[in-house]
């Protein structure tokens, strides 16, 4: 069975007394749902040794939000290597979201290359794929979610991606309000999965975590995460407010599918 797992994208969000504050309401608030749902959050690349202090011993689990495509120390002024991102605590790593996509021009060369560094060092990636409206609109989804993915995974075995997740968010319900309604997104959740059971097996595909994301909240988490293929969230605007966090949270912990 898959845990359900829920990661809290702070974006480019955060201080280090707001850091204080949401942390410290989170702890107690998520501390009984350990046993149901993995829980991770990524704050800014600035905060993440701040945030793993604040964690220690705690349910949460620590995430980054991007990596460099270089998997050694040398002249990448700005960029931050998986191997430091492993060194200050971070389980987790975003690769492929569609902000960094689009506006610092993450190909799908370069999430390719950074998905190899962060299983190299050992770390969990949470690849993000999409598509954009006019996509959808074109009846281009599967097509596009087909080449994110098997360029990013493109001479990779199964032994390689077995801590593989993947996280499916329309680039058009991104911090739009929009969202897409469970039906869709379970579409797209059960063919990323025979996408995956085509090329490495079924039994592979099964166990493989998809979250969803794209202005997912307490008031639509639940019957979300009830589809059979959308196993969590990946979290933008409401993992900044505890309360939302943690209902969402509890949405995940409560599906059918953990019962």
């Amino acid at each position: 069975m898959r845990k359900a797992l829920v990661a809290g994208n702070w974006k480019m969000h955060g201080r280090v007394d707001q850091n204080l504050k949401l942390i410290e309401a989170l702890i107690p608030a998520l501390s009984n749902l350990k046993e149901a749902v993995d829980i991770v959050v990524c704050p800014p690349l600035v905060y993440l040794s701040q945030v793993n202090e604040l964690i220690a011993n705690t349910s949460i689990a620590l995430g980054a939000q991007d990596v460099s495509r270089f998997d050694r120390d040398g002249a990448h002024t700005g960029d931050c290597s998986a191997d430091m991102l492993a060194d200050v605590g971070a389980s987790y790593v975003l690769v492929g979201h569609s902000e960094r996509r689009s506006e610092q021009n993450d190909t799908d060369e370069r999430v390719s290359q950074k998905l190899a560094c962060l299983l190299k060092a050992n770390l969990k990636p949470i690849l993000c794929v999409g598509e954009t409206l006019e996509q959808r609109e074109a009846g281009q989804v599967e097509d596009v979610i087909a080449t994110q993915i098997e360029l990013a995974i493109s001479g990779l075995s199964v032994d390689d991606l077995k801590e593989l997740l993947i996280a499916y968010e329309p680039v058009w319900a991104i911090g739009t309000g929009k969202t897409a309604s469970p039906e869709q997104a379970q579409d797209v959740h059960a063919y990323i999965r025979e996408l995956l059971g085509a090329r490495f097996g079924s039994g592979f595909a099964k166990q493989i975590t998809i979250l969803y994301g794209g202005s997912v909240k307490a008031a639509n988490a639940a019957e979300l995460f009830g589809q059979p293929d959308i196993d969590g969230g990946l979290i933008g605007g409401a993992a900044l407010i505890t309360e939302e966090f943690t209902a969402i949270c509890s949405a995940a912990a409560n599906s059918p599918k953990n019962g």
